[in-house]
Formats: structure tokens, C-alpha cells, sequence
């Protein structure tokens, strides 16, 4: 039965359509399927046994699992188990997960076999807690007093027939994003945030039961419960794919019969690289989506000729705006002319949000200026996790008219409004940086970079870096052998003297997180190591 707060809930979606189709596909794992029945009667049936466990109902159920039943089925649980979903990811670093599981205080965590080895190390002593593993017997578990279910016991377990209420109020899931000091930070998305966006995407895509989505990301990305919650919300199928899959995904898409395709920008990138993007190969999209970081023009060029049934959107949004908030519809007529830096513009805002661009006194720029986007509206998260301080910083009321405030979240990224009404992203307001007392946006310098043919990315850093400025620029480009003599002539005859690149390193892939954006992390290690071994250090 759906539960008591149907329709201002992200399991409500679900719920409704177990019952209406029960035997209807809702999620295809490594080529085995499972029905809205078989996974609300597991989703019940772990729920039940995690309340029993704790003692009632649980605030925060984390969800150790990889690509697998366990992680999909884990989400539903917790969720009708009335709590809070905290994604965790074994391809992270075991310490990491170890804070992630400490910072969000979690009552009872779903762990598959593919997680069980690190379960020594993220425990980390934990007591008080409560451990299921539905694929297997009960592990040993180092920490005293910790509950352990194991397949057996959750097999007897009845299915949970009445499920807690849930409120608009209430913290559907907590996911932890990089914070600047390499601590994670907690971004708590509540029921009222996410089904407001589920219910506007519905809307907008017409997503119904006859769709397939591709399921690209691991669920520690947010993006994640777009895939999922959109298709069981709708009566759809979501299908998991391996990061194996990613490798061909023209293959997966079509034996799949995949009709909505959602991954980050960097797919077609690599794609079109290895020349794999061929025109009329992907039939049976009709939506291809892309958000997580900019995408490039020649990389939607060459997707919407391989895809040509499909109608392409460039999806913007971070975390604390609940996965996207922004979109731009590609049209090959007026798109490519609306571009900059041959980036796709992040499009308009959603229906019910509002945008404000701001200086760094966060006072409104003229039109068509470049400033930090500031974002207002129902998909704007309370803040971050048990963290005040941060969310002061990040928060604020800013006036949208000369009798009312509303609260924005400022992105950190800088944009700029078109005459067509539409923004473009620019960058990252933390790229903006002095060199040499010129004021520099990186993303400038990546752009022309990006515009020799044998570049598929581009990324570049002031170096050295002192208190106040850099002293010069240095740039990683990858892509089909890059000649580095033909990228420094470029540089010095379309870039101003101070901000020509002093040195270009090429390396055969960009280094990517576990979200599959470019983790520039790892490249200003390799920068930091090069000046160690050159000083002597």
C-alpha cells in the first residue's frame, strides 16, 4: 500500500506504481531483472527487520552497496523504514567512508558482498548499530554490540506492513560532496526538495512505463536519484550498467533499448575521441541528458548526430540544489551560437526557482555580466550537515524586490545572462584568479586549449601559487598526441602575454573521481611533486 503521506514522499512514486503493475520491470542488474513487487516485498521485508534491529524507527540507514540489488533495494528499505538513505561507496578511500559513516551517525547500514572486506576498516569500533547483509550469513564484526542480520534471518522476516508517515520536512537521503579542506560536507536533500524536482521532470520529460533510463552513476552521486526515482515514479525501468558498459555504451543503449540516456558530459567527450560517436547509431533515445560538468559543443554536435531521434538537454545543478536546476534544449540552429568557449549554455532556470548573479559583495552585476550564480527556491537544501558555519557562508538572503528577501545558495560558479535570456557558465569562481595582478579566469585559458584539434580537455592552474596571486599558469591537456609546441603558439597568439601557459603536460587520460568529473586534485598533486623533486624538497 502506498504509504500514509502519499505523494510528499520520494517512496511514494514507487509504492504506487508496486501496486497498480506489480509484475512490471522496475530495475534490470547485470542482466537480471526484478519487478516492483519482488523489490517492495524486499524493501518491507528489510525495513522490518532494520526497525526491529533498532529498536523502532531509524534516522539514517546507510547503504553500503556497488551497482548491485542490494544498493537499489537498500535505498527502498531505508526509505520505508521512514529513515534517511546515506549512499556509500567502496571505490572510495575505507577512511573516507569510515567519516562519512561517523559524520552522518548512521543507526543500521546494508552492506552487499561486494563491500564486505572493507567492513573491518569502515566500522572503525562502531557500537550501537545495526548491520544487514542479505546476500550472506552473519559476518565477524570487530566492534562489540554491533547487530548483525544476515540472508537467512531477513528470509523470515514478514514484510513491514505499515510503513512510518513521512513529511516534505523530512531528510530523504544525505550525501557527502568534497569540502576544501578534503573533509567531506553533508548535504541532508529533504522529501520536499527531491519530489518537487521528480514531479517537474515528469512534467517535462513525459517519462511513462514504457521507458528504459540508463543507470551511468554510483550512487554516492546524486544524480543517481534522478535514474531511479524518475523511473519508478513514472512506471518506468532504470538499467544499471557497470563502468564496463561505459566503455561501449552505444552497445548498451541499443540492446537495451534504452529510450532516456543521463551521464556526465565527459561519455561523449571520450567517445568522440576514439571516434566512436557515428552518426545514426542510437535509435531508440529520445532523451539524451547531461549534467555534472560543462559540455562541450562538438561533444553535443556529435551525440545529437548519433542520436537523432532524441532531443538533447544540458542539465546544470549542484548538490544543495537538489541534481539539477537549470537546462538548456539544444537546437543545432541556435544553440551553437549561444555557446562560449564552445561550451553549451547551462540554459534557463526551472519553473519556481530563481537566479541572481552576483559580485563578490554579493551585489547584482548588470545584465549580461560575469558574476557567481546565487539560486533560490523549492529545491534549495536547509543547509549542510551539523554545520552551521558552513551553511552561513554558503546561505544567504539576498533582495528580490524592494519589499522581500529570499534565501540563495551561491554555486561558486560564475555565469553570464545571454540577450536570449539564457546563462552560460564561465567557470569556477575559485579558478578566478591574480597573476602577476591580472585578474585571470582559468577557464578562459582551458577554452582556447580545448580549440587545437588534438585536445579532448584541458586544465589549468596558476603556478606557483603564493598568498595573494600566482606567478604563471601551467596547463594538463590530454586528447589524440597533442603536438605541445603547436598549443603554446597557440596560447601565446589568442591569450594575453601573463596568462600564456609556461609549461603544457600531456597525458594520455584526465584523472577522474569517482563521479566521473576531472579530479584536479590528483593533477595539482603531480604539480606539487614536480616542484618537490625540482627544488630538491
Amino acid at each position: 500500500m502506498p504509504d500514509r503521506a502519499d505523494g510528499a514522499s520520494l517512496r511514494s512514486g514507487f509504492l504506487r506504481n508496486a501496486q497498480k503493475s506489480p509484475a512490471a520491470p522496475a530495475v534490470v542488474v547485470r542482466g537480471v531483472t526484478r519487478s516492483y513487487g519482488e523489490l517492495e516485498s524486499t524493501a518491507r521485508r528489510w525495513a522490518n527487520a532494520i526497525t526491529g534491529a533498532t529498536g523502532g524507527r531509524p534516522e539514517r540507514v546507510g547503504v553500503f552497496a556497488y551497482r548491485s540489488d542490494v544498493a537499489y533495494a537498500g535505498t527502498l528499505a531505508a526509505l520505508c523504514a521512514g529513515a534517511t538513505f546515506v549512499p556509500l561507496n567502496p571505490t572510495f578511500p575505507a577512511e573516507k567512508t569510515a567519516a562519512m559513516i561517523e559524520q552522518a551517525d548512521v543507526d543500521a547500514m546494508i552492506v552487499d558482498t561486494t563491500c564486505m572486506p572493507q567492513l573491518a576498516s569502515v566500522l572503525d569500533g562502531r557500537s550501537t548499530f545495526c548491520l544487514i547483509t542479505p546476500e550472506a550469513e552473519p559476518p565477524e564484526v570487530p566492534a562489540q554490540g554491533v547487530r548483525v542480520i544476515g540472508k537467512a534471518e531477513l528470509e523470515r522476516t514478514a514484510p513491514m506492513a505499515e510503513l512510518p508517515p513521512l513529511t516534505p520536512e523530512d531528510t530523504a537521503y544525505l550525501l557527502f560532496t568534497s569540502g576544501s579542506t578534503g573533509a567531506p560536507k553533508g548535504v541532508p536533500v529533504t522529501h520536499g526538495n527531491a519530489v518537487y524536482f521528480i514531479e517537474l521532470m515528469s512534467r517535462r520529460y513525459g517519462v511513462g512505463p514504457d521507458d528504459r533510463l540508463s543507470q551511468t552513476f554510483d550512487q554516492t552521486f546524486d544524480l543517481s536519484v534522478f535514474d531511479l526515482f524518475m523511473a519508478w515514479s513514472n512506471g518506468a525501468c532504470v538499467y544499471g550498467m557497470a563502468p564496463v558498459d561505459l566503455l561501449a555504451p552505444t552497445k548498451f543503449i541499443n540492446e537495451n533499448r534504452i529510450t532516456i540516456w543521463f551521464s556526465v558530459p565527459s561519455v561523449p567527450a571520450q567517445m568522440c575521441r576514439r571516434n566512436r560517436l557515428i552518426p545514426n547509431t542510437m535509435p531508440t533515445l529520445r532523451w539524451s541528458l547531461f549534467c555534472g560538468e560543462p559540455l562541450l559543443q562538438r561533444s553535443a554536435e556529435a551525440w545529437q548526430a548519433a542520436a537523432p531521434n532524441s532531443v538533447l538537454e544540458n542539465l546544470y545543478g549542484p548538490t544543495e540544489l537538489t541534481i539539477a536546476c537549470f537546462a538548456h534544449r539544444w537546437n543545432p540552429l541556435t544553440s551553437p551560437a549561444m555557446c562560449r568557449n564552445g561550451v553549451v549554455p547551462i540554459g534557463r532556470p526551472y519553473e519556481g526557482l530563481m537566479a541572481a548573479v552576483v559580485d563578490e559583495h554579493l551585489n547584482a552585476v548588470a545584465e549580461g555580466e560575469t558574476g557567481e550564480l546565487c539560486v533560490a527556491g523549492p529545491q534549495t537544501t536547509p543547509g549542510y550537515w551539523r554545520a552551521p558555519d558552513i551553511t552561513a557562508q554558503r546561505f544567504h538572503y539576498l533582495p528580490v524586490s524592494k519589499y522581500e528577501q529570499r534565501r540563495f545558495y551561491r554555486t561558486g560558479d560564475l555565469v553570464a545572462k545571454l540577450p536570449e535570456g539564457e546563462y552560460v557558465f564561465l567557470g569556477r569562481a575559485d579558478q578566478q584568479i591574480k597573476v602577476l595582478g591580472h585578474r585571470v579566469e582559468l577557464g578562459e585559458i582551458e577554452a582556447v586549449l580545448r580549440g587545437h584539434a588534438g585536445v579532448e580537455h584541458a586544465v589549468a592552474f596558476g603556478w606557483p601559487v603564493t598568498a595573494a596571486s600566482a606567478d604563471s599558469v601551467v596547463a594538463f591537456v590530454s586528447g589524440n598526441n597533442p603536438d605541445v609546441q603547436a598549443l603554446m603558439s597557440l596560447a601565446k597568439s589568442a591569450l594575453p602575454p601573463y596568462i600564456v601557459p609556461r609549461q603544457i603536460f600531456t597525458i594520455a587520460e584526465m584523472p577522474l573521481n569517482a563521479n566521473g568529473k576531472v579530479d584536479r586534485r590528483v593533477l595539482k598533486d603531480r604539480l606539487l611533486a614536480e616542484s618537490e623533486r625540482s627544488t630538491g624538497v
